[in-house]
């Protein structure tokens, strides 16, 4: 089965542009490395919420936008072999110097997960 790995952000509303260029050159390199499928989601209906919301996890302003993404590995250790040469700076086209990120990085939530039902399969 798939792995995947999930994410939310808070965008500036007025880098929308510019969030989906830097997605669109980043998402080629990490198609690159396996990936199967990436999707990039611009919030459209998200809803505040009285105890928790998306808007609270990233800290989100009333400037930004809430993006929501996620990438589907094969497996997990293709994911991993990925995450080691990112993190570890061996691919230069993951500078943020070079390239830099059009959100705040410090507030994304992220993680990797195992799923456990995939319809209709």
């Amino acid at each position: 089965m798939t792995y995947v790995d999930g994410f939310i952000i808070a965008v500036p509303t007025a880098n929308k542009d510019a969030f989906v260029a830097h997605a669109r050159a980043m998402d080629q390199v990490i198609m690159e490395y396996g990936a199967l499928r990436i999707v990039e989601c611009w919030g459209d209906d998200v809803p505040r919420g009285k105890h928790t919301d998306f808007f609270g996890a990233v800290q989100a302003t009333d400037a930004e936008t809430v993006a929501f993404s996620w990438i589907e590995w094969p497996d997990k250790a293709t994911r991993d072999a990925f995450m080691k040469k990112m993190m570890d700076g061996d691919d230069p086209r993951f500078d943020p110097k070079a390239h830099p990120m059009p959100f705040d990085g410090k507030r994304m939530v992220f993680g990797g997960f195992v799923p456990v039902l995939d319809l209709p399969d």
